[in-house]
């Protein structure tokens, strides 16, 4: 079974532009979409409204950094503390190019930096590379899943 994609983003268009790179991307993965940093470790430490889902973590973390109730640098810290979760690749899917914000990201553990472009053409491309880069090139850790890619039909 595929591990999901975890998905956290509060602004709607960006989830949606998100949400079609990522398809454009040919990932066969599901995509959990959580809208703020208190949801998003609910998901993932499974409380509140997750207790009750599968057991496992999600193939990648995209990870927005101004996040309503608990931000974007603060959820990767629980997930970098967490003995059950630290392995988990994080990509932080941002608009912030503040080098402190960068700085912090990269000390607290951020596999990837991933600066939002503005254009719609160079958002998808960096998305899809991103997905790509996870799918294809990298190696995870034993006993994790792959994120796949889905073969092109005609």
């Amino acid at each position: 079974m595929l591990k999901p994609i975890l998905l956290v983003e509060d602004n709607p268009n960006d989830l949606e532009l998100t949400l079609v790179a990522l398809e454009r991307s040919q990932l066969a993965n599901e995509v959990v979409i959580v809208r703020d940093g208190a949801e998003a470790l609910d998901y993932l430490f499974r409380r509140g409204a997750y207790a009750e889902r599968a057991e496992g973590n999600p193939a990648i973390v995209l990870l927005d950094l101004k996040l309503p109730r608990v931000n974007g640098l603060e959820v990767l810290k629980e997930i970098r503390n967490a003995d059950d979760l630290r392995s988990i690749p994080v990509a932080m899917l941002t608009g912030s190019r503040e080098e402190p914000d960068l700085i912090r990201a990269y000390e607290l553990g951020v596999n990837s930096y991933v600066v939002k472009p503005v254009e719609f053409k160079d958002f998808v491309k960096a998305v899809s590379e991103l997905g790509i880069f996870w799918a294809v090139l990298n190696e995870p850790p034993p006993g994790s899943a792959r994120v796949l890619v889905r073969p092109k039909s005609d």
